[in-house]
């Protein structure tokens, strides 16, 4: 049966209550979900529900196709001035011997080691320091450029620019006007946690608020270009917590159109200050998927990072909304596997993720960072590599 089919099904099952009816009615009518109505959704609706409404939207809007690309990151310290509860990455700087601190003849020399290969996007982001200022960032972007044109830079978070601009005594449009002259291309998602006031100052008090990086965000966009979101969730925030940030990214996305994907980030409870609360389990993982397809009607992509919830769970988010799963790594990011999450070194080569894809029946589709199509893998044949030929020695008695 088709989407549509299962959702006319559940429209009609006697056993649903009225008011979930309702809701799948809305969403069938492409009609927006409220508050109360999100709220009810993580406290009431099982996850085949969830499941039947996310997979409408997503085929709706994508059919099978399911996006990737070929990217890379850069982190450039895991060193920071800022406590994160959360974190498992970053070491504060009294603690700087754990840590790392590349240059920028170092970061050069990463992107340098990709020449020839056909990856189109790099991802920097990592820890803040003082010397990563506005000078730096500005003279680095312009240096990747200069050495590849075509590779996209997907670069920091707000709270980095807030850190980057409070330093530089500038306001947030004049930063963010000169990081894009310098070639900044977008923003990514991270950083975002949870807005609410009163859960990020127990686990993220000293870094920008909720308020300010959706101001970032907003500036970024009034220049006429893109960015993601996230949301870290699954520690200490209740569902209305959660709720509420979707709705301040869906209000903020009715006013700029600038968010391209939405990330759902698990927290991870391995190595951290909050080790002591569990994780939540794979059920809730694709029940908040399926939420946030249902909540973010003007977002365009819903985003599972395959490196942080595995390779099967990112399969089955594929059933409940997500139609992306980032890309190929090439081991190049540690923010996940400190955390404990599933892959310790996560890489998968182009045909790896085409396989993965193909596995459930999904079609896939290598994109750009902008989501404008590189490859259509549907029908795609890879060269069959050569078995090595072995010779019959001859036996000596």
């Amino acid at each position: 049966m088709n989407a549509e089919t299962n959702l006319d099904l559940l429209i009609h099952d006697s056993n649903l209550s009225a008011e979930l009816i309702n809701i799948a009615e809305k969403v069938r009518s492409n009609q927006r979900i409220s508050f109360d109505e999100g709220v009810l959704l993580y406290e009431k609706a099982e996850l085949g529900y969830l499941g039947v409404l996310a997979n409408h939207i997503r085929e709706k809007r994508h059919g099978d196709k399911t996006y990737f690309n070929r990217n890379f990151h850069i982190e450039p310290t895991n060193l920071c001035i800022y406590d994160c509860k959360f974190c498992s990455y970053s070491v504060l700087i009294k603690e700087r011997s754990e840590g790392w601190e590349y240059t920028m003849a170092e970061m050069l020399d990463i992107v340098k080691k990709y020449d020839g290969q056909p990856v189109t996007e790099v991802h920097l982001v990592g820890g803040v320091l003082p010397q990563y200022d506005l000078k730096f960032y500005s003279e680095l972007f312009t240096a990747i450029h200069k050495h590849r044109p075509e590779l996209h830079v997907k670069a920091l978070t707000p709270v980095e620019y807030h850190y980057i601009f409070k330093k530089a005594k500038i306001d947030y449009a004049t930063g963010m006007k000169l990081m894009k002259e310098a070639g900044l291309d977008s923003i990514p998602g991270g950083g975002a946690e949870i807005f609410a006031p009163e859960i990020r100052e127990i686990i993220a008090k000293d870094k920008c608020t909720g308020e300010q990086w959706l101001q970032i965000h907003e500036e970024w966009h009034k220049l006429g270009m893109r960015s993601n979101a996230t949301m870290l969730y699954g520690h200490i925030e209740e569902f209305k917590h959660r709720v509420d940030h979707l709705e301040q990214l869906r209000a903020l996305q009715d006013k700029t159109g600038g968010f391209q994907t939405f990330i759902p980030l698990k927290f991870r409870n391995q190595d951290n200050q909050m080790s002591h609360v569990p994780e939540v389990s794979v059920v809730e993982d694709l029940r908040n998927y399926a939420i946030s397809r249902i909540y973010l009607d003007n977002f365009e992509h819903i985003k599972a990072y395959w490196a942080m919830i595995s390779r099967s769970t990112a399969q089955l988010s594929l059933n409940f909304g997500v139609d992306d799963i980032d890309g190929t790594l090439d081991d190049t990011t540690k923010i996940y596997s400190m955390a404990g999450a599933e892959e310790q070194h996560p890489a998968m080569s182009t045909q790896e993720l085409v396989e993965l894809i193909k596995q459930i029946g999904r079609h896939p589709m290598e994109r750009d960072t902008l989501y404008n199509v590189i490859t259509d893998y549907n029908d795609f044949q890879f060269p069959v590599e050569e078995k090595p030929k072995y010779y019959q020695l001859p036996v000596i008695n």
